[in-house]
């Protein structure tokens, strides 16, 4: 079997990672940069160009696609998609987990827990925004955010109404959320491959900080679900319909509430931390996966 890792970085860990589990498999494996890859649509007959030369015939892929060219990766991965090869996650679910606001939307019409949030059009009412998802402090978090950037803390109401005054003056949306006390600067990482959790991670921010991201400086170590808290990543993930997914979650006296959904979750911090070969995981649900796509195909 031929996979193809859409990947910008061959030295990345989660590209290496996927690589050797991939040959571990025995499959043969080629690193496609998608940015490096050109679209051509015709009649019947797809095709994707690769640094000039039409692309030979994959069976499978694994996208990894950064939150900056999503755009562009995700109509790469629905052009292979056209083509009739399998991808570990479908380009419509990679759209959908980028947008944050549609993600709460979808999230909470399923009734998957969530902090109560807000969002508005520049309004001049801030402080009623602030004081419909509970008051100071709040979450005022950039809707194209990643990796804990863009996500700034309001400690009292001042500043909420402030920070969020300013944001409106430059055009920049965002949304408010509710401060969850009660996580007290942690949150768990809950790796899901095929409606199955395969590892979980307990985020802890570093000491004057209240995002957990590793990216920010925060440590992760094993931790062991809760079944409410297993239910909701799994939910979380079959709602967007995301086979491979990092579902963020916070503890809170209500309840696990999701925080967020990365459809190309890295893998160094929950493979270190848990010990598991969550890499392995991934190629063994793509390699059946791809079998039954081919043999529904030929009938």
């Amino acid at each position: 079997m031929k996979i193809g890792i859409l990947s910008r970085n061959a030295n990345l860990y989660s590209t290496k990672r996927l690589v050797e589990a991939a040959q571990q498999y025995g499959c043969e494996v080629k690193i496609i940069d998608h940015l490096k890859c050109d679209l051509l649509m015709e009649a019947g007959k797809p095709t994707i160009y690769y640094k000039g030369c039409e692309l030979p015939a994959i069976d499978a892929i694994i996208p990894r696609i950064g939150a900056s060219v999503t755009f562009y990766g995700a109509a790469v991965v629905r052009q292979f998609e056209m083509m009739n090869v399998t991808s570990s996650v479908l380009s419509q679910a990679i759209i959908r987990s980028r947008d944050k606001l549609r993600t709460l939307q979808i999230l909470s019409k399923a009734g998957v827990g969530l902090p109560k949030t807000a969002f508005t059009n520049y309004t001049k009412d801030a402080q009623g925004v602030i004081d419909r998802v509970g008051g100071a402090p709040v979450i005022i978090k950039l809707l194209e955010g990643t990796q804990g950037l863009g996500v700034i803390l309001a400690e009292t109401n001042n500043s909420a109404v402030s920070i969020l005054q300013s944001f409106n003056q430059i055009e920049e949306r965002v949304i408010i959320q509710e401060f969850i006390k009660e996580a007290n600067g942690t949150d768990i990482r809950v790796f899901v491959v095929n409606n199955k959790v395969v590892g979980a991670m307990k985020r802890e921010s570093k000491m004057g900080e209240f995002r957990s991201n590793l990216h920010q400086g925060g440590k992760g170590k094993v931790v062991y679900l809760t079944p409410e808290e297993e239910a909701t990543a799994l939910k979380a993930a079959a709602t967007l319909n995301l086979a491979v997914a990092g579902v963020d979650i916070l503890p809170s006296e209500r309840g696990p509430l999701v925080i967020e959904i990365n459809s190309s979750p890295g893998l160094e911090g929950i493979e270190k931390a848990t010990g598991i070969d969550i890499a392995a995981q991934i190629i063994d649900y793509l390699y059946h996966k791809t079998l039954e796509e081919q043999k529904m195909l030929l009938g």
